[in-house]
């Protein structure tokens, strides 16, 4: 039932022999049907802030590969704030404030959750998070907009200027001395303590609800995408790698596509830092269950590292994910690299340790002969039409530089 390669270099992979299978019982993908994608991208096209992110098509990248088209969405964009967490943290702020006043979410805008009469009814609520940034940064936001105030808890080794770019919106936050998964469960804590609302992307028993809410405020961006995709000309494209932490914005993507495309569906590429694979582990070890990486977390790819999947994602990953990869931070380095030195009149691209892994890998499949058995199964070839998704910009703009500039990382 399990085919794990060790490929002769240091990037691991396994093959989910099950993916395609028909016969056998498989997580739902409901949570993202055309429905609940609507109300969330009606939801954002509520905020004053919002527009559609370029996507970004790299044909010169594509011809130098050898691939038929190569996209990157490029979540740098996104309501200013750099990233694309913030869709997830405000549907769910929203999601549950809707909740407070006994509404559904399509009666209500972000102009009127931010009015006097809605604070007045909803009174004072503190949300409550933990993050390497990203997250962080737009729940801060969103209960700043909203009148609210916000908590935020960092693990150990987090940047200083992740931590001010989330105090300059508002909130209360500060550095840890725990890893991620722990600070989640010290964020958890002071919330039962407090009275405060957690607001996590990371799902566990009893815990599902606003995770799963975070998973479909994500579903903007591959509508977003498949809209710009079609007006070019296209069905779909063949390929879509998604890179994972706890598995939240993978397994929001993928349920979209399955809900989308059904068996048509793009094959799905997972791609983690090998220093938190947790996703990885849990299909190497083969028996359906998510299992756990512990451990300082060390990578570059800050916004993936995290080492316990998310309940809520793992379903539909495990059931519908082709191939799941564990990459050194070097795979990452080198799709940085790739995107802000663009080929000919390719657009350049600014993208963060997280948001540049997938492309990485990509350019490493079309030149390493050693990961050729990969490309093979994945039936990659000039006909090929690869979906990248650039979660973010240079949230770290001094570890970016030392990449971009200084070439840390290299990958020979």
């Amino acid at each position: 039932m399990r085919n794990l390669i060790e490929a002769k270099t240091d990037i691991k992979y396994i093959v989910n022999e099950n993916t395609r299978k028909t016969d056998i019982e498989k997580a739902s993908a409901a949570f993202m049907n055309s429905e609940v994608v609507e109300k969330v991208r009606n939801f954002h096209k509520s905020f004053p802030e919002y527009k559609v992110t370029p996507l970004q098509s790299l044909d010169e990248l594509s011809k130098q590969l050898e691939f038929g088209n190569i996209w990157v969405k490029d979540e740098s964009y996104r309501f200013g704030l750099n990233a694309f967490k913030v869709l997830g943290g405000s549907y769910a702020v929203g999601k549950y404030l809707a909740e407070k006043l006994n509404v559904d979410i399509s009666e209500l805008s972000f102009e009127k959750l931010r009015s006097k009469e809605v604070k007045e009814k909803l009174g004072s609520i503190t949300f409550v998070t933990a993050t390497d940034g990203n997250h962080g940064r737009g729940i801060a936001w969103a209960a700043n907009q909203l009148g609210q105030k916000s908590v935020v808890y960092m693990p150990k080794g987090s940047s200083e200027i992740r931590l001010n770019n989330i105090q300059k919106e508002g909130a209360d936050a500060s550095i840890t001395d725990l890893n991620y998964d722990d600070t989640v469960r010290l964020a958890s804590q002071k919330a039962e303590e407090n009275g405060w609302v957690l607001v996590q992307d990371t799902a566990w028993d009893g815990y599902e609800k606003i995770p799963t809410w975070i998973m479909q405020g994500y579903g903007t961006i591959l509508d977003e995408a498949v809209e710009q995709i079609a007006k070019a000309g296209f069905e779909r494209p063949t390929h879509v790698f998604l890179q994972a932490g706890v598995g939240s914005f993978a397994g929001s993507v993928l349920g979209y596509l399955v809900e989308k495309f059904g068996e048509d569906r793009p094959m799905t590429v997972i791609v983690e830092p090998d220093k938190a694979d947790c996703l990885y582990k849990s299909m190497n070890i083969g028996d359906g269950q998510p299992h756990s990486v512990t451990g300082a977390l060390n990578t570059i790819m800050a916004g993936l590292a995290c080492g316990e999947p998310s309940t809520t994602s793992w379903g539909v990953l495990k059931d519908y994910a082709e191939i799941f990869v564990s990459c050194p931070d070097y795979v990452a380095a080198r799709g940085m690299r790739i995107l802000a030195n663009p080929l000919g009149n390719d657009p350049q691209t600014v993208s963060g340790e997280s948001g540049a892994v997938g492309l990485g890998l990509v350019s490493l499949l079309a030149e390493n002969n050693m990961l050729s058995e990969m490309k093979t199964t994945l039936k990659l070839n000039q006909d090929s039409k690869i979906l990248i998704i650039s979660t973010e910009g240079d949230t770290d703009p001094d570890h970016y530089r030392k990449v971009v500039w200084d070439g840390a990382y290299p990958s020979v």
